[in-house]
C-alpha cells in the first residue's frame, strides 16, 4: 500500500509537471498568434492608410480646387448603354449639392417634398421671383458606396416648410457637405448646421435662425442659402453672407464649440469660403461685392478688403501660384482679379489702375456670375451662363483663347478637371470634355439624359455626376 501511495504521488507530480509545461506551450503560442494578428493589422494600416490628397472632400474637391490627376478615367462613356458607368442610384428630391467622397464613401443632400415636384427651370432669363411653395420638406444626407452605388445610410436632419423659398434653379439642398474622414458636416441654411460621424450618427447641431437669402434689391426675391462649408485642420468654417447680420465663423469640428466670429458688412451672397495660407500662417478667403477679403484662420480677424465687382456673389475664390483668384458676375462689373497671397489692409484698385502691391492682375469684365474658376496646370478657365470657355494666363491674365461650348445651351454647373481633361456640363446635362493647352480642342459630347446643375466630383477610377434625378459614376468596367 506505501508502494502504491508513492506511486501515485510520483504520478500526480507527473501530471502536475505535464500540465504546467502545457499551460506554458499554449501561453506561448497564445502570445505568438496574437503578435501576428496584431503584426497583420498594423502592416494592413499602412497599407491601407487613406490618402486625404486622393479625397474630394468638399464642394469640388481639396481646396474647391476641382482638380484630381492620375484618375483614369475612361476617354468615352454612354448612359444609356451603360458602356462605362459603375452604377446609376436614384436620389429622390431636389439638390444641388455636389457630391462629396471620402474613401469608398460618396456623400449627398436633398430636400425631400412630396408637393414641390416643379424641378428646375433651365435657360437662359432673369426671371428672379422664388417658387410658390409652402409645403413639408424634409433635409436629408444621404452616404452612398461609391464601388456599388447602394445607400449605406441616410439621415434626416431637419423636417418642416422651409423658412426661405427658392430660386427655380434653386433647391432647399444647395451646399456640399464637408469632411474630414471622422465628420460630415452638412449646412442647410436656415433650417440648421448639423454634424455626423462617418457612420451617421449625430454629434452636434446649431440653429442660426433665420438666415434671408435674398435679392439685396428685391427683399421678396427669396433664392435660398448655398454657402457650402469647410473643414481643415478640425476646424469648420461657414460664410453666411444674407440679408441682416453677416457672418463669418470658425468651430471645433468635433465639438461644435466656436472658436470665432466675424460680422462681415456685405450683401447677401452665394459663395464658399476657402482656404489659403502665406508665410506659414494660414488665412480664409471670402469671396464678396462689398468686402473680398482675407481673415485669420485662428483669430477671424480681418487680414485685407477690397469691394467692387458683380453684386450678386456667387463663385468661390481658389487658390495657386501664390495667388487667390477671385470673379463675379452681376450688375455693371465682371472681374477676375489675382490677389497676392501676403495681401494686407486696404487694397482696393484706383482708377485706372489693373494692379498694385497685392493685386498681381486684373480684368474688368469676363468673370462668371455662377462658375467658380478652374486653375489646371498652367491655364486658368473661366466658363461663362451661355458656355463661352475663356482660357487665361494664369499670371498675366493674358487672354489665350475663347471658344463657345454648345449652341444655345445655359451652364452653371463650374468645371473640373483631370489627367488633361477639362469637364464642363450645361444645364440639359451635356457633358463636355476640352483637352487642356493653348488651343481649344473639344474632344467629345456626351448626354447625361437628365438636367445637370452641379459640379461632378472625381475619385481614382471614377468621376461622379449628379444629375436632377440620380447619381451616375462613370468609370471603367
Amino acid at each position: 500500500m506505501l508502494f502504491l501511495g508513492i506511486q501515485k504521488n510520483i504520478i500526480d507530480a507527473k501530471n502536475e509537471q505535464f500540465t504546467f509545461s502545457k499551460l506554458k506551450r499554449m501561453k506561448k503560442y497564445k502570445e505568438f498568434i496574437f503578435l501576428l494578428c496584431f503584426l497583420a493589422f498594423s502592416i494592413n494600416e499602412v497599407f491601407c492608410q487613406i490618402n486625404p490628397d486622393r479625397q474630394w472632400p468638399a464642394y469640388r474637391g481639396k481646396f474647391s480646387s476641382g482638380v484630381l490627376d492620375n484618375a483614369n478615367l475612361p476617354e468615352s462613356f454612354d448612359i444609356s448603354k451603360m458602356i462605362n458607368v459603375r452604377w446609376k442610384t436614384e436620389i429622390p428630391g431636389l439638390g444641388l449639392s455636389s457630391p462629396v467622397i471620402w474613401d469608398n464613401k460618396v456623400f449627398i443632400t436633398s430636400a425631400i417634398s412630396q408637393a414641390d415636384r416643379d424641378g428646375f427651370r433651365t435657360g437662359i432669363y432673369g426671371d428672379i421671383a422664388p417658387v410658390k411653395d409652402s409645403s413639408v420638406h424634409e433635409w436629408k444626407v444621404f452616404c452612398i458606396d461609391k464601388n456599388s452605388g447602394k445607400m449605406i445610410w441616410e439621415k434626416t436632419s431637419y423636417k418642416g416648410i422651409p423658412k426661405m423659398k427658392r430660386h427655380p434653379k434653386s433647391t432647399h439642398a444647395n451646399t456640399s457637405v464637408a469632411t474630414d474622414g471622422k465628420y460630415v458636416v452638412a449646412f442647410f441654411g436656415s433650417e440648421g448646421l448639423f454634424c455626423y460621424d462617418m457612420k451617421g450618427n449625430l454629434v452636434w447641431k446649431k440653429n442660426f435662425g433665420l438666415l434671408k437669402s435674398v435679392f439685396f434689391m428685391v427683399k421678396t426675391a427669396e433664392w435660398e442659402f448655398a454657402s457650402s462649408p469647410v473643414i481643415y485642420n478640425g476646424v469648420l468654417i461657414i460664410q453666411c453672407d444674407v440679408l441682416e447680420n453677416s457672418f463669418v465663423a470658425a468651430y471645433d469640428v468635433k465639438t461644435g464649440i466656436e472658436l470665432w466670429k466675424t460680422q462681415r458688412d456685405e450683401y447677401p451672397g452665394w459663395c464658399t469660403p476657402n482656404i489659403y495660407t502665406n508665410a506659414g500662417k494660414t488665412y480664409v478667403a471670402l469671396n464678396g461685392y462689398k468686402n473680398r477679403g482675407g481673415y485669420d484662420f485662428e483669430t477671424g480677424k480681418e487680414v485685407w478688403k477690397m469691394s467692387g465687382g458683380g453684386d450678386i456673389q456667387i463663385p468661390t475664390p481658389i487658390v495657386g501660384n501664390n495667388l487667390i483668384y477671385f470673379n463675379s458676375a452681376h450688375g455693371r462689373s465682371s472681374p477676375i482679379i489675382a490677389v497676392k497671397t501676403n495681401a494686407v489692409g486696404d487694397i482696393n484698385l484706383k482708377e485706372p489702375e489693373t494692379s498694385n502691391d497685392y493685386i498681381k492682375w486684373s480684368l474688368q469684365r469676363g468673370g462668371s456670375y455662377m462658375h467658380t474658376l478652374l486653375l489646371y496646370k498652367n491655364h486658368l478657365y473661366n466658363v461663362n451662363w451661355n458656355g463661352a470657355l475663356i482660357c487665361l494666363d494664369p499670371l498675366t491674365g493674358k487672354e489665350i483663347y475663347n471658344a463657345k461650348l454648345g449652341k444655345t445651351k445655359s451652364f452653371i454647373a463650374s468645371p473640373v478637371a483631370s489627367d488633361g481633361k477639362i469637364y464642363v456640363v450645361d444645364e440639359e446635362g451635356t457633358v463636355y470634355i476640352v483637352q487642356d493647352g493653348d488651343e481649344f480642342k473639344l474632344l467629345a459630347e456626351i448626354p447625361l439624359n437628365d438636367i445637370c446643375m452641379t459640379a461632378p466630383a472625381i475619385t481614382d477610377g471614377m468621376i461622379i455626376f449628379r444629375t436632377q434625378k440620380y447619381l451616375l459614376a462613370v468609370g471603367k468596367k
